[in-house]
């Protein structure tokens, strides 16, 4: 299984604090079946202002802890872009890590405000579009606007959007809404991935196999190799066979 969307790298945001955290959390990401994770700390500018040549030396420096300590785990770097003004410009300073490309898209994973989708969030999207950059929204099932209208996320997946909807709420993690607006996402087709958005080892640990399970039982194992592997390894670039 691949993982893109998680916050192991130490110290940085509101995952890992430290190094031991780090290892802690790659450590049950393996014991759960994970192979590779995409590292996706917060850009979120004025609260975590990270930009992507730091983030790589970050990623380099774990790399290399993982190789130290033996964790059977491959990272990729990415990013949880948050939409603002602020983004947009980082973007176009080349400081954005992007997961991958797919079909001559660059994808992001770009994550809205919890609370709602802000006005221009379409215009936001459409303009990313044009940039040849595809949103990979996070977790739609969370957000409390898609929560009160899971129509509400209609637009941009319309737009050409793919969605990331969180392992945790399809097992109810995130309480019975979230689970209930996130199986509606995947039964109407929209949901492209599966992913832990791991931040600890209490609330959110890195595992995903239970809502694979859950999604194969419901939706057939096809639909979930499709969500936990064979998709994520398209937009990393990498070869799961």
């Amino acid at each position: 299984m691949i993982d893109l969307h998680t916050h192991f790298l130490p110290g940085i945001d509101d995952g890992a604090q430290n190094l031991a955290e780090a290892l802690a959390l790659a450590r049950a990401a393996v014991a759960d079946g994970i192979t590779v994770c995409a590292m996706t700390p917060h850009i979120h500018p004025r609260r975590y202002p990270n930009v992507k040549s730091a983030l790589l030396l970050h990623l380099i420096a774990f790399r290399a802890a993982l190789a130290e300590h033996k964790i059977p785990l491959k990272i990729h770097l990415g990013a949880e872009v948050r939409l603002s003004i602020e983004s947009l410009e980082q973007l176009l300073e080349g400081e954005v890590p992007f997961l991958g490309e797919v079909g001559g898209y660059k994808i992001m994973l770009l994550e809205f405000p919890h609370q709602m989708i802000p006005v221009g969030s379409q215009q936001f999207v459409d303009k990313l579009l044009s940039m040849k950059i595809r949103p990979l929204i996070a977790h739609p099932e969370r957000n409390k606007a898609v929560l009160a209208d899971p129509e509400r996320i209609r637009p941009f997946v319309d737009s050409g959007c793919w969605l990331q909807v969180t392992a945790g709420a399809v097992t109810g993690n995130f309480g019975a809404p979230a689970r209930k607006v996130a199986l509606r996402l995947i039964e109407n087709d929209w949901v492209h991935v599966l992913a832990s958005d791991s931040h600890n080892l209490d609330a959110r640990p890195p595992v995903i196999s239970a809502a694979r399970d859950v999604l194969a039982q419901m939706f057939g194992a096809q639909t979930a190799e499709q969500m936990v592997s064979l998709r994520p390894a398209q937009i990393l670039g990498i070869d799961v066979a």
